[in-house]
């Protein structure tokens, strides 16, 4: 994963091309890059980047945060039902209650990383 300027990329390796490949993540436009080794790679990624901003001005466009905090989980009727009354148990809002489970969780893989 590289960052640059509040903007992350996935980087995956092509054996067949021989090319580091990377994109954004988090954005509904796609922004893509390669680069035959690390320093090219996030070279181009700064540049992609950069491209994407001074695009986005050009055409007065708001440049997409990466993430909005808000997103659609799509889970069985009865796990729903379960964790609405166990958010009111708690005394806090079902999205309190998703809220810290996530935190939770990606605590626990940070630090078993």
């Amino acid at each position: 994963m590289m960052e640059y300027n509040g903007y992350h990329a996935d980087i995956k390796y092509s054996d067949e091309d021989k090319l580091f490949i990377g994109e954004v993540i988090g954005l509904n436009d796609t922004l893509a890059f390669h680069g035959s080794s690390v320093e090219e790679l996030e070279k181009i990624f700064h540049q992609s980047v950069d491209n994407y901003l001074e695009t986005c001005r050009e055409f007065g466009k708001e440049p997409e945060k990466e993430y909005k905090g808000q997103f659609n989980v799509r889970i069985p009727s009865e796990l729903h039902r379960m964790a609405v009354i166990s958010a009111r148990k708690k005394n806090i809002s079902l999205n309190d209650f998703v809220r810290t489970a996530i935190e939770d969780e990606c605590s626990k893989s940070i630090i078993e990383a």
